[in-house]
């Protein structure tokens, strides 16, 4: 979960990238507090705060997705499954969380459509089209640790061929294109966002392709080493097109919240502190780890004189 892809310049630059954004506190503005909802897609989020789609996580918690997928119920915010999930859809669904689903394209695409009909079923509100991966990054630290997916390891949602080419033991993927974009929205009635977005010519292709959404993400810096930090990759993206743009990648504080929404996201996804979280205190922890971002994101706007996230712009920014 910590490593990421070759020298892990990128993984470090996600995090660098927020440090040196400063933020310009404004006084007097009588606010104690601030009120953190946003409307995505016609439902009504808590705060701008998602959980982030991550692999296999029975490798951290015995209960894994559906215990994440409490944690995020208990917090009020919304669960993120991967495709590589160590759960089915229904026993994610069952803890209550409001769930998105994150989608790989496999070798057959009646996999991807049993997987998607099922979402839909256990209520399911949007999916998230991973576009980043057509082969996976040199992952050198995995490599050194000599990682391999057990081989009891469940993973109900992939097919023979998909488990191989997720199981970062492979080097090669079914890689989707622009046609699976199209095959994807024709098979659903949810909104699907396109993940791994970095380039703002990419983007407006999306929006031209029906994309309902953007998610700017360089894969938790896992694919390839030396992208820019997604904070720098925002802009461009949110002035070039007009569906809602989400962001991951190196949020740590709840300043990185704003400081991201500042740029022009409409929403954060985290994904490493919620799974160390899930490793360290199951539901309860990922709760936790969620609630701090809140909190933090909370007192940030009531000392930047802000008092909804839809004062929150550029003007924050020193």
């Amino acid at each position: 979960m910590a490593g990421a892809a070759a020298d892990e310049n990128t993984l470090r630059w996600n995090r660098e990238a927020y440090q040196r954004i400063r933020l310009r506190p404004r006084v007097l503005s009588g606010f104690t507090q601030a009120d953190t909802k946003i409307t995505l897609f016609g439902d009504t989020f808590a705060s701008p705060i998602l959980l982030a789609p991550v692999a296999y996580q029975r490798l951290m918690h015995p209960d894994g997705e559906v215990e994440s997928a409490r944690g995020a119920r208990k917090a009020g915010t919304t669960y993120v499954m991967s495709t590589a999930s160590t759960s089915s859809v229904e026993d994610i669904a069952s803890s209550g969380a409001h769930m998105w689903l994150q989608v790989y394209m496999q070798s057959h695409r009646d996999t991807t459509r049993d997987l998607v009909q099922r979402a839909e079923a256990a209520g399911v509100r949007a999916l998230c089209l991973t576009v980043d991966t057509p082969v996976l990054g040199t992952r050198n630290r995995q490599e050194r640790a000599k990682f391999r997916l057990p081989a009891d390891m469940p993973t109900p949602h992939l097919d023979e061929a998909g488990r191989k080419e997720l199981s970062m033991v492979s080097t090669t993927r079914n890689p989707a294109t622009w046609d699976d974009v199209a095959w994807l929205r024709s098979i659903t009635r949810l909104p699907v966002l396109l993940k791994g977005i970095l380039d703002d010519r990419d983007a407006q292709l999306a929006v031209e392709h029906g994309a309902a959404g953007i998610l700017v993400s360089n894969h938790g810096a896992r694919n390839l080493d030396t992208v820019p930090a997604t904070i720098e990759a925002l802009p461009a993206i949110a002035q070039r097109v007009q569906v809602p743009v989400l962001v991951d990648g190196g949020i740590r504080r709840g300043t990185d919240v704003v400081k991201a929404l500042a740029l022009g996201a409409t929403a954060v996804l985290v994904g490493r502190p919620y799974v160390y979280a899930l490793a360290v205190g199951g539901a309860d922890g990922v709760a936790k780890a969620i609630g701090i971002l809140r909190h933090e994101l909370e007192t940030a706007m009531v000392l930047l004189g802000r008092g909804s996230i839809k004062d929150i712009d550029r003007s924050v920014l020193w």
